[in-house]
């Protein structure tokens, strides 16, 4: 089975290529630190320091396969010179007005692996990011969600 292509800002690059060199430099130290606490303490069977080191080392290593399969599979989304500054790409920042609530929204889009709402940044693959990709300033773009549609109309792209 083919990896799926995992399309990155320059800036999301950085982000998971220093998470990954953390936590194979400063984490995995610091939990084998922990496990060798723990097993000065004798029977391991009932030590909850040593559990909970091993668990941490487990979702550490799980993190670290799952970066360096992401970082296996990047491509950096590059800036377009020649692409047309009005029109949604990855990459870009976007202005959207709810037309039912008249409520101003902005949002750059990436690609899923760098997705996160709570910085307002959407995958092109969510709901709003498959309807505003590709599109140009002044058009109304409509989102299916589970309590019926959605219409925005983008205001503005930005780099």
């Amino acid at each position: 089975m083919v990896d799926k292509e995992v399309l990155l800002t320059p800036e999301g690059l950085q982000k998971l290529e220093a998470e990954l060199d953390m936590l194979k430099g400063v984490k995995r130290r610091e939990v084998a630190e922990r496990i060798s606490a723990a097993l000065e303490f004798g029977d391991i069977s009932e030590n909850s320091e040593y559990d909970d080191a091993k668990n941490e080392q487990a979702f550490i290593e799980g993190r670290i396969l799952t970066l360096e399969k992401l970082l296996r599979n990047a491509r950096l989304i590059e800036d377009d010179d020649d692409s047309d500054e009005t029109v949604v790409t990855l990459g870009k920042t976007i202005t959207l007005k709810d037309l039912e609530t008249s409520d101003i929204l902005e949002y750059r889009l990436v690609g899923s692996a760098e997705a996160d709402p709570a910085e307002f940044k959407i995958s092109n693959e969510s709901p709003v990011g498959q309807a505003i990709m590709g599109k140009s300033c002044g058009t109304i773009v409509e989102v299916e969600v589970l309590d019926g549609i959605l219409q925005y109309e983008i205001l503005k792209v930005a780099r």
